[in-house]
Order: C-alpha cells, then structure tokens, then sequence
C-alpha cells in the first residue's frame, strides 16, 4: 500500500463499508502485500517452532476483516488499526489454544523418563500480555493502541502516528510508556505508575 495507493484504498475501503462488495475484491489487492508484511514481523517475534504461519495468520485476519465489512471504513490508517486488532486476536486465541494443548489436552502419557527430557521453547505470554493490554486500555487507551499497532500489526512509529493522529514524539513517548507499564504489569508490580 504504497504513497500512491492510498487514496485508492480509501475509496474502496468506503465502497465497501457502503455494501459495493465487488470493492473487497479490488481491495485485496492493493492491501495484501502490506498485511503479509505486517504478519510477517509480528511472527518474527514469536518463538522458534511457532506453529502458526504469516500466511495462516494473514488469512484468518482476513476473515475476521471480512467479517467486519459493515464497519464503517474511514481511511487506510483505520484499516491498519482494524487488521493490527485482527492479528492480535487470532495470535492470542493460537496461544491459549496452544496453552491448553501444553497443560495435557489430547497429549499421550509419557513414561517419566521420557518426560523429562521433554522442554518447550520459551515465548512471551501471549495471553497474559493481551490481559495486561486490556487493562492498560482501561487506563491508557491511546498507549493501548500504540502498542497493539506497533507490537501486534507491525507498523512503524511513523505509521502508527499516522493512525492514532498524533505526532512521532508522542507516539514514541506512549510507546515507552506503555511498555514499562505492561513489563510491570505483567511481573505483578503495580502498573499504575506514569
């Protein structure tokens, strides 16, 4: 979705928000590349062996995106924000579902000896990092979303300002912020700090 596309995107983003559905398929298009792009750095963060792939999780998002068609579609900086809650979403379900799986859901019993040397990478805890973010909303919710744009739809300080409507400083500036409130948030100190 380039400098150029942009006002494309807008327009068909509102077309489609207004029931042309032919304009989804113009759509897809133009913001595939930039949804591959954006999952594929979110992934880059996950553990090694992530089981979920960028094109798995761009085509979930993008059903979620689907499904999401009677939103009333302001820009393109709106659709980013859309699709870095989507990616949020599908990740967060892929670790509980994975979470469930590791505390013995559908696993086969193991010998003791055999299970100890059974390890499992470790990655940031998803689910635990989507709680503390949903708090962090309720108290912060431009910092909420700076983070979920920037940590879970992969965009850059300068599009996330883009989005949230505020400059680069403040973008940078919640950013910081946001994270030393998740980090304590997340480790049981109290957030409520800043």
């Amino acid at each position: 979705m380039g400098g150029s596309g942009h006002g494309e995107v807008t327009e068909l983003l509102l077309a489609w928000s207004g029931g042309e559905a032919s304009a989804l398929n113009k759509l897809m298009p133009l913001v595939y590349a930039e949804l591959h792009r954006l999952a594929r750095q979110r992934l880059a963060h996950e553990r090694p062996g992530h089981t979920l792939q960028t094109s798995e999780l761009i085509n979930e998002a993008y059903l979620r995106l689907v499904d999401a068609g009677r939103v009333n579609w302001q820009d393109r900086a709106h659709f980013l924000a859309v699709s870095a809650q989507a990616m949020r979403r599908v990740l967060v379900e892929h670790a509980r579902a994975r979470g469930s799986q590791r505390r013995g859901a559908g696993v086969q019993n193991l010998p003791l000896e055999a299970a100890v040397n059974v390890r499992s990478p470790e990655s940031p805890d998803l689910v635990k990092l989507d709680g503390a973010l949903t708090a962090l909303a309720g108290e912060h919710p431009r910092r909420a979303q700076v983070i979920e744009l920037r940590f879970f739809g992969g965009l850059s300080v300068e599009e996330t300002a883009a989005v949230v409507g505020f400059s680069a400083d403040t973008v940078l500036r919640d950013w910081r912020l946001a994270r030393i409130w998740l980090l304590r948030a997340m480790s049981g100190e109290s957030a409520h700090a800043g």
